[in-house]
């Protein structure tokens, strides 16, 4: 019963994908960015759709349950933290300047090289975010319908496939309304019901107002705080969130949509805080299960309930898994490979749309390798961003805000941060709390306590090498010239009819 439904409505969200992909009509701009005509509600669902995925509610509960609150929660928290703070300073700027993929900035600011060292970096790190998610779907496959770890994975990857080939961002945003929907009424639901048969308890020390977890070391306070800042900052180069910006009408709607996707992030991620800590202390659920979550809906839950969170769960992972393979995809063929959007050409089809849709695939494949090979949900989430928040965060902000700084900086800021985060990352044995199996070089010099302060130490050795080479070396003349070449000089007036925004114009790059 339990998978049946689940399957009804995973069969609603790729149904609806399909029938909306009729909008691409054969343009890649309508394909990337839903040729930029998407409203406040769209927008929103599909940004608070990337961010309140498995991660934040399986992973948020595993963590939570073994270490406290601000362990686990933060996952939801900082992302609503990102949606913050890129509401309130960078998602109209953003989406005035017209752009198809966050790479297209760091060339427009820093030229070819740049840009390819930033794609390649981004396509890494959310192959990483992809697979935390077909990891979620893999063990939820395998708890209730038993089947292989490996084949639950495959089944979530040729689902979403199904829809986001044809659809693109379109596809993505309907579904991700669906997804929002489904997600809101199961959490209210979740707490309703633990509050009403269990009630609430936390055990001492692991609750939201015991702050020993963000002050002592002792009690995990550097890795949580390396998860907040990691997700709270680093997301902000979020390439599926920028993409779902870019797609807004206008940089009001893109930055109302930041700000209710925030709070609905925060409040998601809050809750499943509250109820892991209460499945903990009350019935004594631990990871070492399953995941508790999956534990405490298999074992406990109605079934009524335990259906409509399960279908939250698979709709936002297939959501955020969608907009990963999309947005990494467009990446890689226009930013790495230097395909450009063509249209109005008889007898030519666009090759932006044709390529980037064929990319899926082998984006696909390593992220299912990396599902395969770690199989962990919160990890890594905040890995991936660790690695973005080490090399590429501070070329974004300072580049967007501060002219000084030319490619010299930049190529300073991404290699010092990203050698010192890899080398901190392969000198400590455990990475936010679990060992680290990846790739450990035992040594004596660096324990388990230095856990979290990598994430800090790169982001602050890139910020410096920035400034430092951004003295040294300030931006050229040249280099001013060419970065206002690149913007096509054609441009679109787009509106927000009937929202009461003021028009804007936006710069249209090929």
């Amino acid at each position: 019963m339990i998978i049946a439904g689940v399957g009804l409505s995973v069969l609603a969200v790729v149904l609806v994908g399909i029938v909306v992909a009729r909008k691409v009509d054969g343009d890649s701009a309508n394909y990337l960015v839903a040729g930029r005509r998407l409203g406040v509600p769209l927008v929103a669902a599909s940004l608070m759709a990337a961010a309140v995925d498995s991660n934040a509610t399986v992973g948020n509960t595993d963590l939570t349950a073994s270490f406290g609150f601000w362990a686990g929660a933060p996952l939801a928290i900082g992302l609503a933290i990102c949606l913050l703070l890129t509401g309130l300073f960078l998602a109209k700027p953003m989406n005035r300047m017209g752009l198809f993929t966050l790479g297209d900035f760091y060339r427009v600011r820093y030229g070819r090289g740049v840009e390819i060292a930033a794609s390649v970096l981004m396509i890494f790190a959310f192959a990483i975010l992809m697979a935390g998610n077909l990891v979620a779907c893999g063990f939820l496959l395998e708890r209730f319908l038993g089947i292989d770890y490996w084949v639950g994975v495959v089944i979530s990857v040729v689902l979403v496939l199904a829809y986001t080939v044809g659809g693109g961002m379109f596809s993505d945003a309907y579904t991700a309304a669906i997804q929002i929907t489904i997600t809101g009424v199961a959490t209210v639901g979740m707490l309703w019901w633990v509050g009403s048969t269990i009630g609430f308890h936390i055990a001492p020390g692991t609750g939201p107002f015991d702050l020993e977890q963000l002050t002592s070391t002792d009690a995990g306070a550097p890795i949580n705080w390396a998860t907040l800042i990691a997700l709270g900052i680093g997301d902000i180069v979020a390439i599926d969130f920028m993409q779902r910006i870019f797609a807004a009408r206008n940089p009001q709607i893109a930055r109302r949509a930041c700000f209710s996707a925030s709070a609905g992030t925060a409040f998601v991620g809050v809750a499943y805080g509250l109820i892991a800590l209460t499945a903990a202390t009350t019935l004594g659920l631990s990871p070492d299960d399953g995941p508790v979550l999956f534990t405490l809906l298999d074992d406990y839950a109605p079934a009524g309930l335990t259906i409509l969170v399960l279908s939250g769960i698979v709709a936002a992972s297939f959501s955020t898994a969608s907009g990963a393979i999309l947005a990494t995809s467009a990446v890689a063929v226009r930013n790495i490979f230097g395909v450009r959007r063509v249209v109005d050409e008889p007898g030519v089809k666009d090759p932006l749309l044709r390529w980037t849709r064929l990319a899926m695939l082998p984006i696909v494949a390593f992220g299912v390798f990396i599902a395969l090979e770690v199989a962990q949900t919160g990890i890594l989430l905040t890995l991936a961003f660790d690695l973005m928040l080490a090399g590429l965060v501070v070329p974004f902000l300072l580049g967007l805000f501060w002219k000084r700084g030319g490619t010299r900086a930049a190529v300073a800021a991404m290699a010092v941060g990203l050698t010192v985060r890899l080398v901190l990352f392969v000198l400590t044995p455990t990475m936010y709390g679990v060992p680290n199996d990846v790739l450990y070089i035992e040594n004596s010099w660096i324990d388990a306590t230095f856990d979290g302060w990598p994430t800090m130490y790169a982001a602050v050795a890139s910020l410096v090498s920035y400034l430092v080479a951004a003295f040294v070396w300030p931006r050229t003349v040249a280099e001013e010239a060419w970065a206002l070449t690149d913007v096509a000089p054609a441009r679109a007036t787009v509106g927000a009819a009937g929202e009461g925004d003021e028009e804007e114009t936006v710069p249209v790059l090929a």
